[in-house]
């Protein structure tokens, strides 16, 4: 698991990451809110621990920017404001969950592994289905309207990549890791089978969008 810790205090930030790294959970820090944004994109992580008291940009504001940019992580909430009409503001805000400081390390370890179990997709279901177009849970194989799509192999295994987030970016270097398993190649090898993809997906449901500096995402065609 993957998870993105927006927290300002150093103390509290380090405390928090190597302790959930002791228990498997990969951590990435940032202490800034004018960055977090940055940070969540570039990371996609599995869940997203938000203080709300940050420098640059509040934590409630970087949630709210998140969301209206749809990105869906789940998100929950870390911070010394423990009132109800706190707790309200920050699940309207697009929160999961909200746990106030102090706090007992196991019920905040077990409330992201709940989030993160809730956000997975259902076991045999890889929920990739978007625009018309559905990638098969056992097989891989991509059917588009419900008829095979003719695909070259790393056309076929970058689809099914952004399949997996319709709607949210995916940095070049994961989907190199799906297209080009094990091979040395740069990030910038993903550019020309995302060209061909492009054009596979014209006059689908689907568009593939390049996102400077960040990656691909695929979105739902103009009409």
């Amino acid at each position: 698991m993957k998870l993105l810790l927006i927290e300002d205090n150093p103390a509290m930030q380090t405390t928090l990451q190597r302790s959930f790294e002791r228990r498997g959970i990969s951590v990435v820090p940032c202490g800034d809110g004018a960055r977090a944004l940055d940070r969540w994109r570039a990371v996609l992580p599995d869940v997203v621990l938000l203080d709300l008291s940050l420098p640059g940009l509040d934590g409630l504001q970087v949630l709210t920017q998140a969301r209206a940019e749809g990105l869906r992580t789940p998100v929950l909430i870390l911070t010394a404001r423990g009132t109800v009409g706190d707790r309200i503001l920050g699940l309207n805000s697009g929160a999961d969950d909200y746990l106030p400081k102090p706090f007992d390390l196991d019920e905040l370890e077990a409330r992201i592994r709940a989030l993160a179990r809730r956000a997975a997709p259902a076991h045999g279901d890889d929920g990739s289905e978007f625009g018309g177009l559905r990638c098969d849970a056992e097989s891989g194989a991509i059917y588009l309207r419900g008829e095979a799509f003719d695909l070259t192999p790393r056309e076929a295994a970058l689809l099914r990549a952004l399949l997996a987030r319709p709607g949210r970016a995916v940095a070049k270097e994961q989907l190199c890791d799906a297209v080009f398993p094990g091979e040395p190649v740069q990030a910038e090898a993903i550019e020309v089978v995302a060209y061909r993809l492009r054009k596979r997906l014209a006059g689908t449901g689907a568009q593939l969008v390049t996102l400077r500096g960040l990656g691909y995402l695929l979105k739902a065609a103009a009409t």
